[in-house]
């Protein structure tokens, strides 16, 4: 008797082979049969006319505090997602002393780094704990939906280590690398996934100082990395500028053969100009494994890109004086306010200032990069679909044009501002990358950037659009887009136990309406702790999502089963099968 049997479905099994109808059985959580499949279960579901395939997982999401409180990580378990991994870019709140200004201090890290609102943050974590396995045994003790996995980030290690030396950026000491080493072997030992650490200006602080770890110079990475070498486990995670690549690139293949370890590291660029870079990144990757290194780039579906609202972070006229007076009121009333045509007149005619901020020029007169998210959100338009153009073809201004729009949606439509690699307006760029055999898909960011980013969406955008919907360019196979972020993603995490639906795999499994599959227009909602705000992008078409063998969404409604877990790594492995962690290609299998 199976406890359950999916029937008559259209089966991508992730493993990149075609799609086949069949059925599917599951025993105590994993999938005991697959194809031609008979026999009695205590529930079945039909899926005829739908797609059945493996939970999406998730490498980037930054989960790390609303982990502590939400069961269901919203909104990743709206799109399907049913493993996470957060503590990435060097980020996380353990280790942490038990002292309210060092769990502030993290708090503001983390809003500053990340845009989580810290008051919802303060409210939401209850600091059950001050060192790693003690943060670990927190998340494990709590029920949850979807499983989740950590990584021990190298802010909070450098900061516990060193206090303001740390902070500060000052070089650490051997005594300081020593003791960081020794925690992270703690954190591993407890079942962390890996360690992250973040080496971008674009991570800086309320102070105007850059993440602790920022600067550490080659003795205090490689010597934390020799501790991956030595235990055997876990995952080596980065993201930097690469101002100088081949310095960087060159230290983190060193680390990799040295230490028999996979290093994952972001991947992105900011214009056209950096573009040639890119693909000598990648062509060093391709030479560095033919010398033993695994390097993994890690790149994203959508240009960096944020969005823009009256009640997100910012918008286009955040620097105008007329609008200052306006930023600090209730969602009501500045609405109400931005509706009278007087507020409307002065905002509009005033002359933003040039602040000398790329990033910031570009949201406050970038209109010529700058569109109107509709009910059916669109990330990939066109130049005559900008703010300017559309403002041009409707004899306004600019910034006239932006201002009408956003007081759509009852005030809550949102701007689509792509800030880095849309130069030639269309994601071919993106598609080029993702392409590249040694890539994986990431960067959503799932639970970060809560005021201005939604990209929690990008599994279900991946299927509708980029496999789908997408007229401008090519399109990506079925059973590649959902290779790419199920068992690609889960072995470049080290996770040898999901992401495919074959024998003795954990039964994470999507069933999802394609032809009906869609992502919801962005708007801000109030659902954090202390009511704090977040972007929320919902979805339609999943009709089941099952963790474990059990249905946690149906048709987007949670059932109330909460059979997710926190992994442990070292725990996540085929039945009868040791977890390897030492992975050449996410586009091969664990050895």
């Amino acid at each position: 008797m199976y406890d359950l049997l999916i029937c008559n479905g259209k089966i991508v099994d992730g493993t990149g082979r075609a799609a086949f109808e069949g059925n599917l059985a599951i025993v105590d959580g994993r999938i005991v049969a697959v194809g031609e499949v008979s026999g009695q279960a205590h529930r079945e579901i039909d899926a005829r006319g739908l797609l059945v395939a493996p939970g999406w997982v998730d490498t980037h999401s930054h989960m790390d505090g609303q982990a502590t409180w939400d069961p269901y990580c919203s909104p990743a378990s709206n799109h399907g997602i049913t493993t996470l991994v957060m503590g990435n870019c060097g980020v996380g709140f353990a280790p942490c002393k038990p002292d309210d200004a060092e769990r502030q201090r993290m708090i503001e890290v983390m809003e500053d780094v990340e845009d989580i609102p810290g008051a919802a943050l303060a409210e939401g974590i209850t600091w059950e704990w001050e060192s790693f396995p003690e943060y670990l045994d927190a998340l494990d003790r709590m029920p949850r939906a979807i499983d989740i996995g950590a990584q021990v980030p190298h802010c909070a290690v450098r900061t516990y280590v060193m206090g303001e030396r740390g902070v500060h950026n000052e070089p650490a000491t051997e005594a300081d690398i020593a003791q960081m080493a020794a925690i992270v072997r703690e954190g591993l030992a407890a079942g962390a996934v890996g360690f992250t650490t973040s080496r971008t200006q674009l991570h800086t602080t309320r102070t105007g100082e850059v993440m602790p770890g920022t600067y550490a110079d080659a003795s205090e990475l490689l010597g934390i990395g020799r501790v991956i070498g030595e235990t055997g486990q876990g995952i080596y995670g980065l993201v930097s500028d690469f101002s100088n690549w081949e310095e960087e690139m060159a230290w983190m293949k060193r680390l990799s053969i040295d230490n028999d370890c996979q290093v994952n590291f972001v991947l992105f660029y900011r214009s056209e100009a950096d573009w040639p870079r890119v693909l000598q990144q990648l062509q060093f990757v391709k030479e560095a494994r033919a010398e033993g290194a695994r390097l993994i780039p890690h790149v994203g579906a959508r240009p960096v890109n944020i969005l823009m609202g009256w009640e997100g972070t910012v918008n286009p006229f955040m620097f105008h004086q007329a609008y200052a007076p306006l930023a600090g009121l209730e969602p009501e009333e500045r609405l109400r306010q931005l509706r009278d045509p007087a507020v409307r007149e002065a905002i509009v005619a005033e002359t933003p200032p040039h602040l000398g901020h790329d990033i910031m020029d570009k949201i406050a007169t970038g209109f010529d990069n700058i569109y109107v998210l509709g009910d059916e959100p669109d990330y990939e338009p066109a130049s005559e679909d900008s703010v300017a153009f559309r403002a041009q073809q409707a004899g306004v201004t600019p910034a006239e044009f932006a201002y009408d729009a956003l007081l759509e949606n009852d005030g809550k439509r949102m701007l689509y501002c792509p800030l880095f690699g849309y130069d030639n307006r269309n994601l071919d760029r993106q598609m080029q990358m993702l392409a590249d055999e040694n890539a994986v898909i990431s960067l959503a960011d799932t639970g970060a950037h809560c005021g201005v980013l939604s990209d929690a969406s990008i599994p279900t955008w991946l299927l509708s659009y980029l496999v789908r919907d997408r007229q401008r360019g090519a399109r990506i196979g079925l059973e590649q887009a959902v290779q790419m972020h199920t068992r690609d993603t889960a072995r470049c995490m080290g996770l040898a136990d999901r992401g495919t639906l074959e024998t003795g795999m954990k039964a994470d499994i999507n069933i999802i309406d394609l032809e009906h599959l869609a992502i919801e227009t962005p708007a801000v909602i109030y659902d954090l702790p202390a009511g704090g705000r977040r972007v929320f992008q919902g979805a339609s078409g999943y009709r089941y999502t099952i963790v474990s063998g059990e249905v946690i969404m149906a048709d987007g409604v949670p059932t109330g089963a909460l059979p997710g877990r926190l992994i442990r790594a070292g725990q996540a492995s085929k039945p009868g099968q040791p977890n390897k962690r030492k992975i050449n290609n996410p586009n091969e299998e664990a050895a």
